[in-house]
């Protein structure tokens, strides 16, 4: 970190600590266009399903959809953004990583409104804190990090 900037994040849900012993991840850069969504859903599918993990897929890949999306909008295509999924025994953290310093809306309370049924936009971030079972952002040395994390469903509550 650098001298005089001060550290600070938001976060949803509980703030446990992991420490796994040897978690899986992946770690892609993605173009700041259009194309990296569909690109970053599938990894998230694949590291999910191949590895016969047990967080909700389909969960997963919504909110990856939404993080990217919104990496892509306000980056502006001022640098690649990238897109870290880490795996663990109690679940799954996804964090996107864009240039942009600003942090996004406001991830750890609803807002004040409901949104307008017809609105193309700011739902994103209502679908992250809704479906998490936590979410934050972080600063970084190139921009900052958005992220959630989604536990491990039971055998039992799976799809097949």
């Amino acid at each position: 970190m650098k001298a005089g900037r001060a550290m600070t994040c938001s976060m949803n849900g509980p703030a446990a600590l992991q420490e796994p012993s040897a978690p899986a991840s992946w770690r892609i850069a993605l173009p700041p266009t259009a194309a990296a969504v569909p690109v970053a859903r599938a990894l998230v599918r694949t590291a999910l399903t191949e590895l016969e993990h047990g967080a909700d897929c389909d969960t997963a890949e919504l909110l990856t959809a939404e993080l990217v999306a919104n990496a892509i909008e306000h980056a502006a295509g001022d640098g690649p953004i990238e897109l870290v999924v880490e795996l663990v025994p109690t679940g799954c953290k996804v964090e996107v990583h864009d240039p942009d310093p600003a942090p996004p809306g406001d991830l750890t309370t609803p807002g004040t409104l409901d949104p307008d049924p017809w609105q193309e936009h700011g739902r994103g971030l209502l679908l992250i804190r809704a479906l998490s079972s936590a979410c934050g952002h972080r600063p970084t040395d190139s921009g900052k990090a958005v992220w959630f994390r989604l536990p491990t469903v039971p055998p039992q509550r799976r799809h097949p």
